[in-house]
Parts: structure tokens; sequence; C-alpha cells
């Protein structure tokens, strides 16, 4: 029998979510969180984190801060918390001094239950300020790792969550982080200033996610391969825009169904092309790192990896996102002849000169017309590929440059930041009273009248969210309530559009001021090399199970082989410890595709035994060159000679 806080958390599983179980930890953690005891939480890509501050937030008393880096995901996140009949709130590096102070008021002296927050924005004197005037029940922080040196994106601005605590210090902490090692784990309580160490681990194995590895001369030959003998949607990952282009244009060659996504790429091409993939219009999404996080689909088959990582927490997570939805997917790694030479060559290339990082803040703050002493908490429209045209200098390493400016405290960069929507009011205020407005549209006038003076003689920039939360209307009823004052010629309005933004965390120094320090430059130097290293030895390996190495990397001592990996596939084949029937599966393969083609999924259905071993002849059969993909269909087909 549960008892009453049991009780009232599955009703409000069920209420919200329309869930009648957790998943597994789920609950673990939210009784944590519950029982007021700060709580690292250490869960796979698309592991459920959000209900785990989300359900403890709404079963208590006061307010719960989200910290993240991700925009794009904390717009959807308050966006569904809001179709809910959630209050939530979001403040970033894209608003106005006005929208921030609104919402921080909205915070501290209204209903709102979720307030998420770029880290950058916790220096600021307005967010200092109103802070201690909020009821602060929990602390939820994502992206945890980017808090430790020893992370692979650390983030001098998650410094700043440690004073949250010292404001609030009842308040109980939730870290949450897809990709920790146990040093980094330690780190973070450390940093977040943890009562207790308390972690709650899930297990970072896949059992339905087959782990392949392949050495390849032509990686374009061998992804076709792989994409004719496997159903269903996938993603295909590179590591430049450029490769993104060429190897979509090359499938599209081969008449598959395939498009690309890259930072490159207008906000509302990136928009178009994400649905399509999503919805099931295009097959094959081929993307540098920027796409994938935050979407949300379970159905991905395949993730193939064109380009090697520069590490095993970049890895998990980008591989991660292939069969969400327990069915059987692959993990796909292309290991070129060429590769780690030319990894080790950007790395080099990421550690740019001393000299040349300070030149770099300084022509960065000048093209910004950023003054000496000016600047600070300021957020700017930055073009990095004009820099560099006028410079004279190669985007990579200007890259390098504010990273390791960013890594110092001085600036964070991003090309994931939506500028704000602009408006302005195009008529009169004597003409606006004799104008006959629907309800809707006259309810979101009245509130934009009230939170933007000037309005009428001035483009503002305004905040959505921050209208539809004041209206009590949702985020689209007020989307589509300003596109209809734009036809009615009442307003003209600008849509917001992702930009490359620059936010200044400090005033303008002096160049000769700028320091670099050693642990940000030598240190993490060392600190790249050694993740390298271990993406270098999961890739070379030929002996040990794929699925272990990952999980002994984020300290999961207790693992066994998949049995489903390449590695642990030949091993039972070589042991003869595949069924006698086994040996057959290829002859039956062949046999059946000789009499018509047919899909992986119906030659699975055709033939006794195990579904995982006749995949994986049929995996053998397309990698050998004797079975092809027939058509966009997926229908395989016995090569003609």
């Amino acid at each position: 029998m549960r008892n009453p806080m049991e009780k009232k958390l599955y009703a409000t599983l069920k209420k919200y979510w329309g869930y009648d179980t957790f998943r597994p930890k789920q609950c673990e953690i939210i009784r944590s969180i519950l029982a007021g005891r700060d709580t690292l939480a250490l869960m796979p890509t698309g592991g459920g984190k959000s209900l785990t501050y989300q359900i403890p937030a709404l079963l208590s008393e006061g307010l719960c801060i989200v910290v993240t880096p991700l925009i794009a995901l904390m717009k959807d996140q308050v966006d569904s918390l809001r179709r809910k009949g959630i209050a939530a709130v979001a403040i970033h590096a894209g608003m106005g001094s006005r929208q921030v102070t609104n919402t921080l008021d909205n915070c501290a002296y209204g209903d709102v239950k979720f307030l998420y927050i770029a880290p950058e924005r916790l220096s600021s004197d307005i967010f200092r300020m109103r802070l201690a005037d909020m009821n602060v029940a929990l602390v939820a922080v994502d992206e945890a790792h980017c808090i430790s040196q020893w992370g692979y994106d650390f983030r001098p601005s998650y410094l700043r969550i440690a004073e949250i605590r010292s404001i609030h210090p009842t308040a109980p902490i939730l870290a949450l982080t897809a990709s920790a090692t146990e040093r980094v784990a330690q780190d973070i309580m450390v940093r977040l200033n943890f009562a207790e160490p308390n972690t709650i681990r899930t297990s970072f194995s896949r059992p339905n996610l087959t782990y392949v590895v392949r050495h390849v001369e032509d990686k374009s030959e061998h992804l076709l391969r792989i994409i004719g003998s496997v159903e269903g949607q996938g993603i295909v990952y590179v590591r430049t825009r450029e490769a993104a282009e060429q190897v979509a244009q090359m499938l599209q060659n081969e008449a598959l169904s395939a498009t690309f996504y890259h930072g490159g790429l207008p906000s509302e091409e990136r928009n178009i092309r994400q649905d399509e993939w999503v919805s099931g219009k295009v097959r094959i999404m081929v993307a540098t790192n920027a796409f994938g996080m935050g979407i949300d689909k379970s159905d991905v088959r395949f993730v193939i990896h064109y380009t090697m990582c520069d590490s095993l927490e970049s890895y998990y997570q980008e591989a991660g996102r292939a069969g969400r939805d327990g069915r059987r997917s692959y993990a796909v790694l292309l290991v070129g002849p060429k590769d780690n030479s030319m990894i080790r060559r950007r790395f080099e290339r990421s550690f740019p000169k001393i000299e040349f990082v300070k030149s770099v803040y300084e022509k960065v703050c000048n093209q910004l017309q950023v003054a000496i002493g000016d600047g600070k908490h300021c957020a700017h429209l930055f073009n990095l590929h004009e820099l560099c045209r006028n410079e004279h200098l190669y985007p990579l390493d200007v890259s390098s440059a504010l990273e390791l400016l960013q890594q110092n405290g001085y600036l964070t960069y991003t090309d994931q930041v939506d500028s704000p929507s602009r408006l302005i009011i195009t008529v009169q205020p004597s003409q606006l009273y004799g104008i006959k407005l629907p309800p809707r549209e006259e309810a979101v006038l009245q509130v934009i009248m009230r939170q933007y003076p000037g309005i009428f003689t001035d483009m503002k920039a305004i905040d959505e969210m921050e209208i539809a939360h004041l209206s009590r209307l949702s985020l689209e009823e007020v989307s589509e309530a300003l596109k209809q004052l734009r036809r009615m010629h009442v307003v003209g309005y600008i849509i917001s559009a992702r930009s490359p933004m620059i936010y200044f965390d400090e005033e303008r120094l002096p160049t000769s001021d700028i320091y670099i320090t050693p642990e940000t430059y030598t240190r993490r130097k060392e600190l790249m090399h050694e993740r390298f290293d271990q993406m270098l030895r999961y890739a070379e390996n030929e002996s040990e199970c794929r699925s272990m190495i990952i999980e002994n990397y984020f300290g999961d001592t207790h693992s066994e082989p998949c049995g489903v990996c390449d590695l642990c596939i030949a091993r039972r084949k070589a042991e003869g410890s595949i069924p006698p029937l086994a040996h057959n599966y290829r002859e039956q393969i062949l046999s059946l595709l000789a009499s018509e083609p047919m899909t992986p999924k119906r030659l699975a259905e055709a033939i006794s035994g195990n579904d995982d071993d006749i995949t994986a002849e049929i995996c053998r059969l397309t990698d050998e060159g004797i079975v092809e993909a027939r058509d966009l269909s997926g229908k395989l087909s016995i090569k003609k000679r």
C-alpha cells in the first residue's frame, strides 16, 4: 500500500503526464529531493530527467529554479508546462532588460512555479536582488558537468549557482547530467556545496542498442550498405558543415531520402528540416552535433558517426539518440585511416597562442563597439564569419579563442540563441480605440501596451512567453494573435530569429589585462587528449564488449557483456555458442531473396531463430557486397554480379 505522499506522487504523474508508472530510478530521485537531500542524478540521454524535478516542485510550496544552457530546450519545456496549466517562465541571453525585470518580478511576487534561466544570467545584479525575495523550493541544474573544470564542457558561469545556496540554504539541489565520470561527479557535488555526497546512478547500459565499429577505406560505400540493411529513420553525424552538405548530397544522388542540418542554416530553414525528419517525411538527417539535443523522437533506428567524436561523452550522448523506444537499434562508428591524425590536428587548433586569444577579444569588442569599462551583462548579435572575413582569420581558430575566453569568464558565445521578436504599434492611440478587435487580439494588445512603454514610436523587443503568461493564453495563441494584428496593419511584427550572440559576463578590459589561466589552457589540453585516447581505445578495441567499455568509463563497475555488439557476436560465433540453426541463416536469407526482394523485418519474420543473429547475418551480407538495398522501400535483394 502506498503512503499519502506516494499517492500524491503517482497522482501528479497521472494528472499532468498521463503515465501510471515511473522509469527506472525516477521515483528514487524524486523521493530523495522530497526528503530535502541534495542529489546528483546520472541519467542517460532520453531517460526522463525533467520529471525528476518537475514532480517534486509541483508537490512543494515555492519556486523551482532550473539552470540550463540549452535555450531551445528551455523554451520547449516552458511551453509544455504552460499547456498543462503550470506557470513557467524563462530568462536567457536573448531578452531585453525590461523583459528580464518583469519576469523576475513575477517569480518573486507572482504565482510562477518554474523559472528556467541560462547560467550567464545568474551573475546579473537584478537576478541577485530578486532572488532574496523568491520562495525557492528547489534548484535543478541541467548539464551539471558544465560546473566541473574536469568536465568536457566547463562553463565558469555555472560556478555562480552555488550563490543561490547561500541565499536559500534549505532548498535542495538536484544536479542532472547524462555524462559524468566519477571524478567529474565528485567535483559537481563539491562545487554545488552538497550537504553530503548523494549520487543516484541509472545504468548506462542500453540493451537494445547494438554498438558497431567499422574500420573502412571508403566510408561512403559502407554508409550506403548500412542504410540499405537497416529499416527506419536515422541520423548520420559529421563534424563540419561542409561534410553535412556533401554527405547528404551523396545520399540524395543514390535516390535516398536525406537532408542536412547545421548551425549555418537560417533558423526557419533548420526548423523546417527538423520537422520534416521528425514527422517521417525525410528518412535520414545528416548533421553536425548542433542537431539532436532536446528532440523528442523515440523511433530512431540508427545513428551512424561518419567521423569519430572527440570524447566518449560526446559519442555516448549522440549514439544514445537511437532506440529510445526500446526496440533494436544500431550505433555505428565508421573509422577511416586518417581520422586519428585529423582529430589530433584539430586539437592543436583548439588551443591557439595566448596572444592570438587576446587579439580576438580586442577585435570582437571593436566590431561590437564595446568600449573599455562598458558592456557588462550586455548581449550582442555577433557574426563570426563577418569578423573572420574582415580580419582575414580562420573560423576554427576564432571559435577556439572564444571558447577559451568563455572558460575564463569574460564572455559567452553561442550560435543557439534566438534574437528576440520585435514589435511596434503602427496606428495612433486615438485610431486604435476605433478598431474592432477580436477578444484574443485585444487581450494581447492590452498586455503589450502595459508592458512596453514607447511601443507606439519605437520597435521594441518583446517576449511572447511573457505575453502569454500575462494574458493567460498559450504561446501558440499569442503567436497567431500577433500575426493577425500584423495582417490587420495594427502592428509591425518581426518574429524572432536564431542568431549567433555574444554575452559579456564582465565589462571590457584592456587587452593587456586578459588572463588565460593554466587550468583552462595547459590542463584542459591534457584532458582533451586523455578523452580522445579513451575514444580511440573504444574504436581500436577488438576484444572487449563495446558496451562494457562505455559503462566502465562512466563508473559502472558491475557491467556485463551486452551480447549484441559486433565484438560480442563475433566472440559467440568463434566459441560456437551461436545456436546450430544460426549457421544456416545465410543460406536461408539468400534463398528467400532469390525468390523476391524483402525488407530486413520480413526476412527476420520468415526465418526461425534469434532476431539479433539474423540481423547480424544480414549486416555481414551487405558488408560483403552480396546483398544490397533495392530502392527507397528498404527492400533487400541479391546484388547482381
